[in-house]
């Protein structure tokens, strides 16, 4: 699973935080001990469990393989494998960058160029 891309969600805020120098982290990220991610077939899901009402969220795209020590797959929501990186990561490392538009269920949409970025 190392060669493939994985996502992160930020709200705008952390995302600016990020372009500022921050590590790319959200508060649950701090808490956990370790930066959540998510595949292509997990980004919707996520964004609609917990980024619902946030505006402007951006999508990150990483290489799996930019984190070949630091990189977990541990089982979590619906006992599906997720990506965990225990380590720093930072906005410079991003493949790609989306803001997303909200959907009509007032969760962000996860552009399908992104999910396509992915294969």
């Amino acid at each position: 699973m190392s060669n493939k891309i994985i996502f992160k969600i930020l709200t705008a805020a952390d995302w600016q935080k990020a372009q500022a120098g921050a590590d790319v982290q959200a508060p649950v990220d701090i808490v956990d001990g370790y930066v959540h991610f998510s595949t292509a077939t997990q980004v919707q899901e996520t964004l609609n469990k917990w980024f619902t009402g946030e505006e402007g969220a951006v999508l990150l795209a990483y290489s799996a393989s930019d984190f070949p020590s630091l990189l977990r797959w541990e089982r979590s929501r619906n006992e599906e494998l997720f990506p965990h990186v225990y380590g720093r990561v930072n906005a410079k490392q991003a493949k790609s960058v989306w803001t997303m538009e909200m959907g009509p269920n007032g969760a962000p949409i996860a552009p399908p160029e992104a999910l396509e970025f992915a294969r």
